[in-house]
C-alpha cells in the first residue's frame, strides 16, 4: 500500500488554520447582535455610500465626456453689386460634432473605474473593522471597571464583617479605640474606592451604549481562561498582513495612482474632435455640406500634468512600502503583546491566590490574638491589590488575544457574509 504524505510546511499551515478558526467568543455578546450593531454604525453605512458613487464614476468613466455637440447660427448678408441696388439675404449654419477618445484611453478610463470601486470597498471593509476594534476596546474597558467595581464590593463587604468584628470586641473591652479607628479608616477608604469604580464602570457602559445603540451591555456569567497564542509569530504577521485593510488600501491606492499617471501621459496627446456641417447662402442659391477635425495643439499643462501623475504614482508606492512596515511592526507587537499577557495574568493570578492566603492566616491570627490589626489591615489592602491586578490581567490578555483574531479575520469576520 502507498502512503501519500504531505508536505511538511503545508500540514503545519492547515494546522494554523484550523488553530486559527476555532475562535469562540463565549466572553462577548453574540456574533449576530454584533453584526447588526456594527451594520447600523453611521460610518459604516456611510462607507456603504460611497460604494454606490464609485460605481456612478465608474459609469462616467467607461462613457467618457465625448459628448455630441450642436452648433446652430443665423446670419444677414448685405451685398451692395455695382449694377444694382442692396441685396440682403438671411443666411444659416449648422454643425454637429464630437470628441473622440484615442485608442487606449478608454482601456484606462474603465480600468480607473473599477479601481475606484475596489478602493471603495475596500475602505468599507477597513470602516467595519476599525468599528469592530472600536467596540471590542469599549467593550474590555467597560469589563475592567465592572471588574474593579466587583473587586472593591468584594473588599468593603470584607472590611465591614471587619469592622463589625472589631467594634465587637472593644465593645467586650477585648480591643483598643485605636482599633476601631484604624478598622473604620479602612472601610471609608473601601468605601470611596469603590463609588469612584462604579461610577467609571457607569460611564463606560454609557459610552458603550452610545456609541454602539443596540448592543445588549450584559457582562458575561464567567470569564474564560486565557489560552497560549496557537502558532507562530511569522504565521500570525503573515495573516495579519494578509488581512490588512490599511495595506489593501495603500496598495490599491499605489496601482490606481500608477493607472492616473499612464492616462495623464496619454493626455498628452490630444483627443480629436471631428464634425459634419450643412449652411446655406445666398437665400438658398448656396448649400454647403462639409466635415472638418479640429485638433488642440498641446502646451505645457498638460506635460506638467503628467509629470505631476507620475510623481503621485512613485508617492503612492513609497506609501505601500511605510505601510508594509508600520503594519509588520504593529503585527509583531501585538502577537509579543498577546503572548506575554498570558504569561504577566498568570503571575499574577499566583500572586493574588497566594496574598489571599497570606490575609486569611492573618486574620485567623488576629483572631486568636496573635497579631495586630495593622498588620491584618495591611495584609487586607496587599490582597485586594493582588486580585484586583489579576482580575485585569486576564481581562487584558483576553483582550489582546480577542484583537489578534479580529485582525486575523477570525473574529467577527463580517467581509465574508
Amino acid at each position: 500500500m502507498t502512503l501519500h504524505r504531505k508536505p511538511l510546511a503545508l500540514l503545519l499551515l492547515i494546522g494554523f488554520g484550523h488553530a486559527l478558526a476555532a475562535a469562540p467568543a463565549p466572553d462577548l455578546p453574540p456574533d449576530e447582535v454584533v453584526a447588526r450593531v456594527l451594520r447600523g454604525n453611521p460610518g459604516v453605512q456611510a462607507a456603504t455610500s460611497q460604494i454606490r458613487v464609485e460605481e456612478a464614476n465608474r459609469s462616467r468613466l467607461e462613457a467618457g465626456s465625448y459628448e455630441w455637440n450642436v452648433r446652430l447660427g443665423g446670419q444677414q448678408r448685405r451685398v451692395r453689386p455695382a449694377s444694382a441696388g442692396d441685396e440682403q439675404f438671411n443666411e444659416w449654419n449648422a454643425a454637429i460634432e464630437r470628441p473622440l477618445r484615442l485608442p487606449g484611453k478608454g482601456a484606462l478610463d474603465a480600468e480607473l473605474g473599477a479601481g475606484g470601486v475596489a478602493l471603495a470597498e475596500t475602505a468599507y471593509g477597513d470602516t467595519l473593522h476599525e468599528s469592530s476594534r472600536s467596540l471590542l476596546k469599549l467593550w474590555f474597558t467597560w469589563l475592567k471597571e465592572s471588574a474593579s467595581a466587583s473587586q472593591w464590593s468584594e473588599q468593603v463587604a470584607l472590611l465591614g464583617k471587619q469592622h463589625a468584628a472589631v467594634t465587637r470586641r472593644q465593645q467586650l473591652g477585648d480591643a483598643a479605640r485605636l482599633e476601631s479607628v484604624q478598622s473604620e479608616a479602612a472601610l471609608a477608604q473601601a468605601e470611596a474606592q469603590l463609588a469612584q469604580a462604579r461610577v467609571r464602570q457607569q460611564t463606560a457602559g454609557e459610552d458603550l451604549r452610545r456609541r454602539f445603540p443596540g448592543l445588549p451591555v450584559v457582562a458575561p456569567a464567567t470569564l474564560s481562561e486565557p489560552a497560549t497564542i496557537a502558532g507562530s509569530e511569522e504565521e500570525w504577521v503573515n495573516a495579519l498582513l494578509e488581512h490588512s485593510h490599511e495595506l489593501q488600501l495603500a496598495r490599491q491606492e499605489a496601482k490606481q495612482a500608477q493607472v492616473f499617471a499612464g492616462r495623464s501621459s496619454r493626455d498628452r496627446l490630444p483627443d480629436p474632435t471631428v464634425g459634419l456641417q450643412v449652411s446655406r447662402e445666398q437665400a438658398g442659391e448656396e448649400r454647403i455640406i462639409g466635415a472638418y477635425v479640429s485638433i488642440p495643439l498641446p502646451g505645457t499643462a498638460r506635460r506638467a500634468s503628467s509629470d505631476a501623475a507620475l510623481a503621485m504614482a512613485d508617492g503612492a508606492a513609497r506609501r505601500e512600502a511605510a505601510a508594509n512596515q508600520k503594519i509588520v511592526a504593529e503585527a509583531v507587537a501585538l502577537y509579543q503583546s498577546a503572548q506575554a499577557a498570558v504569561a504577566s495574568w498568570q503571575a499574577s493570578r499566583h500572586a493574588g491566590e497566594r496574598l489571599g492566603r497570606a490575609a486569611e492566616m492573618t486574620a485567623r491570627a488576629y483572631q486568636l490574638g496573635e497579631g495586630s490589626l495593622n498588620d491584618l489591615l495591611t495584609a487586607r489592602r496587599l490582597a485586594n491589590d493582588a486580585q484586583l491586578a489579576s482580575r485585569l490581567a486576564q481581562l487584558d490578555a483576553l483582550e489582546l488575544r480577542y484583537r489578534l483574531l479580529l485582525d486575523a479575520h477570525r473574529l467577527w469576520d463580517l467581509d465574508r457574509e
